[in-house]
């Protein structure tokens, strides 16, 4: 698989065979974007950094460099500062980087950078204790994108969902469901101090009368706790499922944390950790040398004095199971941010299973900030006050919700504006990039009712139209903002990039005569290359690419 423009690998081998003219073997340096506009078409500060090697004025380097640089793209060498070598491009290139994307397709941009190694992605994750709110959307967006970008980019990728069905906040929901079935019934209820106090709660309960009457009012609540904690368990897990694929998120695999408890892999996960050295008991209780192995402040409980394991034995057992038994060659987490400080332990338990902590990734998420009328909205999940997934797809859509979702880095907070993601217009992102394409298609169309046909594109257009020559530069750098997404687990860079890529595609279309110029094939071929570049990027992201808007 190659997606890469091959009139930027020629450009960019110039550079690398120049730089080895110098007596510097380098395979890694690429040209870059200039940092001033005026500076050339592409740029490289190659000269400073290679100073200390070679013992030279940076400037005098970059002037060798110039004086090395071979290529049938290049009109102009400058070097100027204190080492910037900056190249002026011809229309050839730009030329030849419009039928690199056209030629490739939907392949244009996919770098094969995993060789298909095995990489499991677990996100979302949230317990089955309420509906889906908007944080855990972030997560659903982030986790799903990332997921594609890799397999864009190469790697053979599993997507899965952690279902906690077992412990104190199952036992809780249980206990918070009893006691809503038991109030419709009139009848004396414990509501639990810590409950979840949702409306949520409410419907369940009246799904149980409906379907059993009142045939556990009568019964001790120990007795039937177990019905509740089951059918509330159940009944919201596949609330989520469906969240999800109205999202347009899949998982290959749910795993249940009681898996885990029942076919023993727990007890043989500590058992390993002991045999390795890495736990030892002391007070009845598997303690994880937490203190030696990464210098925690104390050493970590993992199976308490009443037998009961910790959530860190489970996750430990969990991770095993992830490298050693199913043999995932790479595994990335999405958690909540409010997770930070556990990222060290779960690597420690890694290296002590024998396997590479640097192969264990972790995506943290930030809140979401929901505003509606400028005005924040505040979320509680126990308090029953939250803005769930399923309402904020309702209100603004899925392509919106995932666009806005992820316009961010994912360890930073989020502003969601309600009000903007609603909007028919050229201020609300989504609609300002899906536009771009919209346009290209009805270009496209328009210009074959005419009974012509796009096969060539001229260099001239290049030199001639400044917005297409921009246009086609951001083309250029499709499969760089490829790889830097997959290397850096960061959708968000394809957001941003879409969004100049619009901009670019709109100011072309909007300031030149395209399909009734002298040279409109080449317009046309353009703006279809643009078209194929959009759609690929929202795909990455999970959003529609629409034909007609």
């Amino acid at each position: 698989m190659n997606g890469k423009n091959t009139a930027v690998e020629k450009l960019n081998q110039a550079l690398q065979d120049a730089i080895r003219a110098l007596g510097v073997e380098d395979n890694e340096t690429v040209f870059e974007m200039p940092r001033r506009e005026g500076w050339g078409d592409r740029a490289t500060t190659i000269a400073m950094k290679l100073a200390k090697t070679l013992k030279t004025k940076p400037i005098d380097i970059a002037q060798k460099l110039a004086a090395n640089l071979n290529s049938e793209y290049i009109d102009k060498i400058e070097t100027v500062g204190s080492g910037f070598v900056n190249v002026f491009l011809n229309g050839k290139f730009y030329a030849d980087v419009v039928e690199d994307a056209l030629k490739q397709g939907n392949t244009y941009g996919s770098v094969n950078l995993g060789n298909k190694k095995r990489v499991q992605v677990e996100f979302v994750s949230a317990n089955p204790t309420g509906p889906l709110h908007i944080g855990h959307g972030r997560g659903a967006a982030l986790g799903d994108s990332v997921a594609r970008i890799l397999e864009f980019t190469g790697w053979d990728v599993q997507r899965e969902y952690y279902v906690n069905d077992s412990g104190l906040q199952i036992e809780t929901l249980g206990k918070s469901t009893q006691a809503r079935y038991l109030e419709l019934l009139g009848k004396e209820s414990h509501f639990p101090e810590n409950g979840y106090k949702g409306e949520y709660l409410y419907d369940i309960a009246r799904e149980i009368i409906n379907l059993e009457g009142d045939k556990f009012a009568n019964v001790p609540e120990s007795e039937s706790l177990e019905y509740f904690k089951k059918y509330a368990a159940e009944t919201i897990m596949a609330g989520i499922k469906n969240d999800l694929e109205n999202f347009r998120v899949r998982f290959d695999k749910f795993f249940p944390e009681g898996y885990l408890h029942k076919n023993g892999l727990v007890k043989s996960a500590m058992e390993d950790l002991k045999a390795r050295g890495y736990a030892y008991e002391q007070d009845g209780a598997l303690w994880f040398k937490t203190e030696d192995t990464i210098g925690d402040d104390k050493d970590r409980v993992l199976i308490r004095a009443n037998g009961i394991p910790t959530y860190f034995a489970s996750d430990i057992a969990y991770h095993r199971d992830k490298f050693i038994t199913r043999g995932f060659e790479r595994v990335i987490d999405v958690w909540g941010a409010d997770h930070h400080g556990y990222i060290a332990r779960v690597k420690a338990a890694i290296k002590a299973m024998g396997k590479n902590p640097d192969d264990f990734d972790v995506l943290l998420i930030q809140l979401v900030n929901l505003i509606r009328d400028g005005t924040s909205v505040n979320m509680s999940t126990r308090a029953g006050e939250f803005v769930t997934l399923s309402e904020v797809l309702d209100e603004t859509g899925t392509d919106a919700a995932r666009f806005f979702l992820l316009m961010r880095k994912s360890d930073s907070k989020l502003d969601f504006d309600l009000d903007l993601a609603k909007k028919q217009g050229n201020d609300n992102p989504v609609f300002y990039v899906q536009y771009a394409h919209a346009r290209v298609c009805g270009l496209v169309r328009e210009y074959e009712k005419l009974g012509k046909s796009s096969k060539t594109i001229s260099p001239s257009l290049f030199n001639d139209s400044k917005e297409a020559r921009e246009l086609a530069n951001y083309i250029s750098f499709f499969p760089d903002e490829i790889k830097a997404a997959s290397q850096t687990l960061a959708p968000h860079l394809l957001t941003s990039y879409a969004m100049s890529l619009a901009g670019a595609f709109h100011s072309f279309y909007n300031s030149n005569r395209i399909i009734d110029a002298e040279d409109s094939q080449a317009r046309v071929n353009l703006a279809k290359a643009a078209g194929l570049v959009v759609r690929e990027c929202l795909d990455l992201i999970g959003v529609n690419a629409p034909e007609r808007m």
